[in-house]
């Protein structure tokens, strides 16, 4: 079996902590600092179905010990809920969870509430980039946020 072949037949225990929890705890500090709420939904949503993954384990422990595939489930579940490329958390609260929460609770002092597009603009951003973004929108609003991410979706990509 060898080195490469124990470390595939452990690769959930090898990986698994780091992607579950050592990730996600210093992602979750991260966007406790940030004054974004969109980093804020990631994190909170990927604690809540990580909670509700370890007591669906809790539960169904004997079931599942009997599955040698669900660690390595468990893992690919986790690495989308996880990753910032895939933000599943946010997909997960974006399609299903925000259709039974009232928003108007979580809405800026202001009432402001970043759509789709600046919400994902803002994912794809480093947390100093996010909060100078943020900056602009307080100072300018929304609209002038709109309108440059417009300018620059629209700008044809540099021949090369």
């Amino acid at each position: 079996m060898g080195i490469p072949g124990a470390i595939a037949k452990h690769l959930d225990a090898l990986v698994g902590p780091g992607v579950m929890l050592l990730f996600p705890l210093y992602a979750s500090v991260r966007a406790i600092e940030s004054p974004s709420i969109v980093d804020d939904q990631q994190w909170l949503t990927y604690w809540v179905l990580y909670s509700f993954i370890t007591l669906f384990e809790l539960s169904f422990w004997k079931i599942l010990q009997w599955l040698p595939f669900w660690p390595y489930m468990k893992l690919l579940l986790c690495v989308w809920l996880v990753l910032p490329m895939f933000n599943g958390a946010a997909y997960i609260y974006e399609n299903f969870v925000r259709k039974y929460v009232n928003l108007s609770s979580y809405m800026g002092s202001e009432g402001q509430y970043p759509d789709q597009g600046q919400k994902r603009v803002l994912q794809m951003m480093t947390l100093d980039a996010r909060k100078s973004v943020e900056r602009y929108i307080e100072k300018y609003g929304p609209e002038a946020f709109d309108r440059i991410v417009k300018v620059v979706s629209d700008k044809p990509e540099a021949a090369g």
